[in-house]
């Protein structure tokens, strides 16, 4: 039986073996190793560090370190260690709790302080990887799937079985306590606990309707794609819970959301999915950015619910009375939606096979204010956290073509190629490019490589991570909104952009301006309101 604790020195040694390869096997290996030889108390801080985070996803706690504090921390980092007792995985662990509960006047300090001493005793080397995960930024390719893989090897379990339970859970470290301190038969028994939010099931970007009829067998059900904040809505009895996307409570934030499930969901027990959508003049959706004040807002809620009113649409029932539903094809989950709530509060949907009716629907979703539509199998079951083509977006996308300034050195399967971009617009009175943005979104191997290799030719300068540029090669992006942003000089931001072609046509200087993206965000009012108080 495991007594000795281990040290965290013994985890850095692993994260430095899986960023020295890009063999998932190789990763795979070094992690059944490292994971068979933990205590159980040791298993969710190491999954956790692993994977970039101080506390597990289902955790709520956070360390709260500022921008300032960071930058003195990391500042006097990786000391030589002041004593002979190693720092075990467990030390990190109760460190970081005893930050993160830090609070009070002099919390600030407390906080700097306690990360202080534990870096003290760190060597260089692992007081890096310490600072990585305070940061999120591990960059060792240690990714979800890769972890899940690592433990279904670790414990013999069916890879499927141990997928199944991440996706239900949404905290892989807690399927690893449970399938190496239990065995994998107790993944079995894991279903949906209400207050416990799940990974929500994902759709594939679609190139067109013949695609998503193709896929779906001739038919398929299509429902607006609201621009709003997808939600899952957890009730017990009398309490009642909201999720966001990210699997955080927002509860306390969305008290009107809060009174229209309660009110139009007409059962006691149930985990159903929804979008919360802000609405302005004319009942127009405001943009994603103003709907965002919304979810963060913790004080002087009520005002916020009069300047931003919410609806709210649903369209899918997970849970239900005891039953769990995500082996129930999607044509029974919505026929058993429509029995329990008000219709006034479902999704905008219809079920055809008709290229012209789905097309009208697209325009009327775009008109509306909203993105466009989502396609889904009336057959497909809810698989949360999988992406496929069971569900479709179908989004009439802007482009813009944009000039890349920098590029940031990628990260696991990334690793060796610059595949975060910095993406401009021009200044139409001064020439000077300015961001609006990066992504390292629509690009294939082949592109990364070719890609890559361009940009070193054209560099300016190199940081530790970031490979600045000459203004040079040109890209058509895509994205979904226009935001307007103080982190830019451009003043504005697109959101989810993805790269979809090189423009080897086009000079940087025939680039399109930032007058153009102001002209775009102005447009996106024709249908949508503006949260001007």
């Amino acid at each position: 039986m495991l007594t000795a604790q281990t040290s965290f020195a013994r985890f850095t040694q692993v994260c430095r073996a899986l960023e020295s390869t890009t063999k998932r096997t190789k990763k795979i290996s070094y992690l059944v190793e490292f994971l068979r030889n933990l205590n159980p108390d040791e298993i969710v801080p190491a999954i956790c560090f692993l994977i970039g985070r101080p506390f597990p996803e289902s955790d709520q706690r956070v360390l709260d370190l500022g921008g300032q504090t960071l930058w003195k921390i990391n500042r006097k980092g990786g000391q030589s260690a002041l004593v002979s007792k190693p720092v075990t995985i467990l030390e990190v662990y109760e460190t970081f709790d005893k930050v993160s509960t830090a609070s009070g006047p002099g919390s600030r300090h407390r906080k700097e302080s306690l990360v202080d001493v534990l870096l003290s005793r760190l060597p260089e080397v692992d007081a890096q990887y310490l600072m990585r995960i305070i940061f999120g930024e591990m960059r060792i390719g240690a990714v979800e799937g890769v972890v899940v893989d690592a433990i279904a090897s670790a414990t013999s379990a069916n890879p499927d079985l141990v997928r199944r339970a991440n996706m239900l859970l949404g905290d892989v470290a807690r399927v690893a306590q449970i399938a190496l301190t239990s065995g994998p038969e107790a993944l079995r028994a894991i279903g949906v606990t209400l207050f416990v939010p799940i990974k929500p099931m994902l759709a594939e970007m679609a190139e067109g309707f013949e695609e998503v009829f193709k896929e779906h067998g001739g038919v398929s059900a299509f429902e607006f794609k609201y621009d709003g904040a997808r939600v899952q809505i957890h009730r017990e009895n009398e309490e009642l819970k909201i999720f966001s996307r990210r699997l955080t409570d927002v509860t306390d934030s969305l008290p009107d959301i809060v009174r229209l499930a309660k009110e139009g969901i007409h059962s006691e027990e149930f985990l159903i999915e929804g979008e919360v959508v802000a609405t302005g003049r004319n009942e127009k959706p405001l943009p994603f950015q103003d709907l965002m004040r919304r979810f963060r807002r913790v004080h002087d809620i009520e005002t916020m619910v009069r300047e931003i009113p919410l609806k709210l649409f649903l369209f899918d029932v997970i849970y239900l009375d005891g039953k769990l539903l995500i082996d129930t094809p999607y044509k029974e989950r919505w026929a058993i939606l429509e029995e329990i709530v008000d219709s006034d509060l479902l999704a905008k949907r219809i079920v055809t096979r008709d290229l012209r009716e789905a097309k009208k629907l697209v325009d009327a979703s775009v008109q509306a204010g909203h993105e466009g539509l989502m396609a889904k199998d009336l057959q497909s079951t809810y698989t949360p956290g999988v992406r496929g083509k069971k569900w479709f977006k179908i989004k009439p996308a802007e482009t813009l073509d944009l000039v890349i300034v920098a590029a940031e050195w990628g990260s696991g399967r990334r690793r060796g190629w610059l595949s975060n971009y910095h993406l401009a617009v021009r200044d139409n009175h001064t020439g000077e490019y300015l961001m609006v943005g990066k992504t390292f979104k629509g690009l294939t191997d082949e592109e990364f490589t070719a890609i890559t290799k361009r940009l070193l030719e054209l560099k300016t300068r190199e940081t530790d991570y970031t490979v600045y540029v000459r203004p040079s090669l040109v890209v058509e992006v895509a994205f979904n909104e226009v935001q307007r942003s103080p982190h830019y000089k451009s003043r504005f931001a697109l959101r989810f952009a993805r790269i979809t072609r090189f423009r080897e046509d086009k000079r940087p200087e025939d680039a399109d301006t930032v007058q153009r993206l102001q002209t775009l965000y102005d447009d996106q009012f024709k249908y949508k309101a503006s949260a001007e108080f």
